[in-house]
């Protein structure tokens, strides 16, 4: 059973697909196992994986970014996080080095996972590649559906998980942050961030990373 809940969202793109049951059947299974996830999210009545929750506020993003988005793009968005928590943050250093590498092995654990899904559900291999280079993000600030992919990305941080994040890290370490998300967004998802109702809170963090 799909597990989609803006299935109405995604029913509105079907027209840009070659098949539409098989996309339909692809993202089900995309959601399926990222609904395994552990940590839980509340949605009314509802009890989902946060990487599921992820999934779709990422998907809803993209779409409002690139409303032609492509089967690719909408497929990689879907999956950017696929089953992130199999691979947790724990497991490596607490430094800088076992950041990079924990974010150099998810992505390569995406990719892959992905590439999967697809060759099960019959994509062909220009499918599969082109969906792997898109979570690998490959070609950003080149790639027109890679940059639209990053500013989601970036726009999911700033609109769900900002505000919690910034409450415990410092402000200097934050400021950093924002900083480096400005800089790998392009005009139009600097115009989509500056447009997002913030806290005050954020709102001067997001002023002071501007500023400096």
């Amino acid at each position: 059973m799909e597990r989609t809940f803006d299935k109405d969202l995604l029913e509105r793109q079907l027209d840009r697909v070659a098949d539409a049951g098989l996309f339909l059947k692809t993202i089900g299974e995309i959601d399926l196992l990222n609904d395994d996830d552990p940590k839980r999210v509340a949605l009314g009545h509802r009890n989902v994986g946060y990487e599921l929750y992820f999934a779709t506020q990422l998907t809803a993003w993209v779409l409002k970014l690139a409303p032609e988005a492509s089967e690719a793009l909408m497929l990689a968005a879907r999956g950017q996080h696929i089953c992130r928590w199999m691979i947790p943050r724990e497991d490596y250093s607490r430094d800088r080095a076992g950041y990079l590498n924990w974010r150099a092995d998810l992505k390569k654990f995406h990719a892959h996972k992905m590439v999967s899904i697809l060759q099960e559900m019959g994509y062909d291999e220009a499918m599969q590649m082109r969906v792997a280079d898109l979570n690998l993000k490959k070609g950003i600030k080149k790639d027109p559906e890679c940059q639209t992919l990053e500013d989601a990305l970036c726009l999911v941080f700033l609109e769900k998980q900002f505000a919690e994040f910034s409450e415990k890290t410092d402000e200097e370490k934050m400021v950093g942050i924002l900083q480096k998300s400005w800089a790998k967004m392009s005009e139009a998802g600097r115009d989509a961030a500056l447009s997002l109702e913030l806290s005050e809170p954020c709102k001067k963090l997001v002023e002071k990373a501007l500023a400096g």
